[in-house]
This record gives C-alpha cells, structure tokens and sequence, in this order.
C-alpha cells in the first residue's frame, strides 16, 4: 500500500477502525472519516501519516466539501452503517428511511464524491455489507433491506466500470464490536452473557469475528493480488451463510 492514499468511512471504531489501522500499517495514508470527530481524531494520532475527517457521510454538502480537500485517492471503503431491531410490522418507517438514509444513501454520495478521484487513479471500492445481504436474518428487515441494496451498488458499479476501477463488497457475519455492545445494551440489558453466547453460537465456527479478520480481508481487496477480483460478494461469516 506504500503511497496509496485510502478513505475509511465510519473508521473511529469497530470494522472500519480496524480496517483504516490495517492499512494503514502496509503503508497507505488513510483518511478517517467518522460523524464522530473526536474518535478520528484520536485515531489519526495513531497512525503516522492519517488525517482525521469529521463528516456525516449523509451530508451532500458536508461529503462535497471533504473531498474538496482531498486532491487524490486510491482507495474507498464505505464502511459506515447503522443497524435496526425488527420485523416488518415493528418497522416504522422514519426509522426504515433512516436506515436507507445512513446505509445506502451515504454510500451513494461518498462514492459519488470519490469517482473523479478513483477514476482518475484506476482505483478500488470496498464496500462493507453485511451477511444479512445474504441470508434472511429473524427480526433485521430495514438492515437485511439496505444491505442487499448494497450488494446490488457494487455489482452495476463494477458492470459501468469494469476497467477503470475495482469493486467489490465484503458481507460479515456478527464481528465483536462496540456495534454489537450497543445492541446489547440496548435490547438485552440484562440478560447480555446469555444473549452474547448467542450471537456466537449462531455462527457455525462458534463464535463472533474478529475486526481484524474483515479488515485484512479488506487489505487484500484493495492489493494489486486482488486484481482479478472485480464485483465479488465476499463473505466472512464463520459459515453461517453456508449452513
């Protein structure tokens, strides 16, 4: 990644902090993007090179006026998303709209806003989705929903730009991060242990992801060894989709 310039949306915690230290440590520059600036900014005193960026990726304005201060890039990985409890009927649709919102609008601006550059660099997207993109997921309809949007964006990108750049998705299954910790605190409050072995055993391995193991994943998608890799649905889910 030496000399490779690599924007990370939501990279103050979790999957996309992980991601934005892996590449960073192959030598990329990374953008750290967050809505949490204080997050990146802690971050980016990390890593040698990084540059912290506040942004609300659903913010046209706001995207618009990042990416005026970014005059190349190589690499994107749209990786911030939100998450929702719920079936259908205990869906309401202010948080639906939210969640396309933050999950498939954001993507749509950020990746819109990167084009010129990516383009310009024959570069690569990593988009984060997610095994619910996969498999239907009891009580996820809004996030089962945006996430297949999301593997339908990165199959017609790498269809419309098939040589210009690369484009691919990664579809996690549960991956221990505070994520995960706010869903628990949030809908399992006192019952966490009970509801934590759950979420492990629900994958076949036995137990959660490792943030680590997505971003390495994500390292090799954007690495010229990936070259013959264009609009892949790559899941990383302990097999659960395979059961």
């Amino acid at each position: 990644m030496d000399g490779r310039k690599a924007l990370v949306t939501g990279a103050g915690s979790g999957i996309g902090e992980a991601t934005a230290r892996v590449l960073s440590a192959a030598g990329a520059s990374a953008f750290i993007v967050d809505i949490d600036g204080a997050r990146a900014d802690s971050l980016s005193s990390e890593l040698p090179g990084s540059t912290a960026l506040a942004c609300d990726v659903t913010d046209e304005a706001a995207v618009g006026r990042m990416f005026a201060g970014i005059p190349a890039l190589d690499i994107l990985v749209n990786n911030a998303g939100i998450g929702l409890v719920g079936n259908i009927e205990e869906t309401g649709l202010a948080d639906f709209q939210r969640l396309f919102r933050v999950n498939v609008e954001g993507m749509y601006i950020v990746t819109k806003a990167a084009m010129p550059l990516l383009v310009a660099a024959h570069g690569c997207i990593v988009n984060m989705g997610s095994v619910a993109a996969i498999v239907g997921v009891k009580r996820r309809f809004a996030y089962c929903a945006t996430k297949g949007a999301v593997v339908a964006m990165t199959r017609q990108l790498a269809v419309d730009y098939p040589t210009q750049i690369r484009v691919n998705c990664i579809c996690p299954g549960t991956v221990d991060t505070p994520f995960v910790e706010g869903y628990l605190e949030k809908y399992h409050k006192h019952e966490k242990e009970k509801v934590r072995q759950e979420l492990n055993s629900r994958q076949p391995v036995g137990r959660l992801g490792k943030p680590e193991e997505i971003a390495h994943l994500a390292l090799y998608l954007c690495s010229e060894e990936a070259g013959f890799v264009q609009g892949s649905i790559v899941s990383i889910d302990g097999g659960w989709s395979a059961a």
